[in-house]
């Protein structure tokens, strides 16, 4: 396959994170016959999805690994296919399969002459479709990205381009039907950084979900007084 075919592939599959992820969602949005490309994986993919019934492996299973990386720094292999599971989990039918495989595929590398390996257990998938929102910054041609993974219950913040005033700080809120603005964290000025979701948030999460970002001091808003003033606002979309 070609880097382009590659690429689209793991895009289908939900395999790209950070600045990767960003720069094929732009591709994505900016370039027709990439979007075809990855329009044609997710065709091919997608059928995949209605034989596999949703199957995760035990906690146990992940107990094992853990361990054995306390033990072993040479496991690193082992990180990388959880790093890939987690990722996967929100693919639909498909992210069964990867559980099934990379749980296999981690295993053998740690159990000696005569162990069994764990079974698997079935269960549900509860992660739901990720979501992202492009905010753009009023009077510049730039704009913060926002890609949230529900199977890691973590929100990508891009803030490519940005640069530190030296003087304030510019924190995320998440819109809630009702009640009060809940903090998502501070942006980060020219990185991508994962921000932890809070459950509460993680279950209220949908497409058309409002983001705005405020003006703060530096360190965020005090504890003593009410947000900033709002300077950016975007809502997700499924992807």
């Amino acid at each position: 396959m070609t880097g382009d075919q590659t690429l689209a592939a793991e895009y289908a599959l939900g395999l790209l994170e950070g600045e990767d992820l960003l720069a094929a969602r732009a591709r994505v949005a900016s370039d027709a016959l990439f979007a075809a490309e990855v329009d044609q994986w997710q065709d091919r993919l997608a059928p995949l999805a209605d034989h596999i019934p949703p199957r995760l492996p035990r906690a146990e299973v992940w107990e094992r690994i853990e361990a054995e990386l306390s033990r072993d720094t040479g496991s690193a292999e082992v990180v990388s296919l959880r790093r890939s599971l987690r990722r996967w989990q929100w693919a639909g039918g498909l992210s069964a399969a990867a559980a099934l495989v990379l749980a296999f595929l981690a295993l053998p590398q740690l159990t000696g002459p005569g162990d069994t390996l764990p079974d698997i257990a079935q269960g549900p998938v509860a992660a739901g479709p990720p979501l992202a929102a492009n905010m753009p910054i009023a009077g510049t041609p730039l704009r913060l990205d926002f890609t949230y993974l529900p199977a890691e219950d973590s929100l990508l913040v891009g803030a490519i381009g940005l640069t530190a005033d030296g003087v304030h700080d510019h924190e995320i809120w998440f819109v809630p039907p009702e009640g009060e603005l809940v903090s998502l964290g501070i942006v980060t000025p020219g990185k991508v950084v994962a921000h932890d979701v809070p459950d509460a948030v993680a279950q209220a999460l949908h497409d058309g979900s409002q983001l705005v970002l405020t003006r703060e001091p530096l360190g965020g808003k005090p504890a003593d007084a009410g947000a900033g003033p709002v300077v950016a606002e975007a809502r997700f979309t499924a992807i």
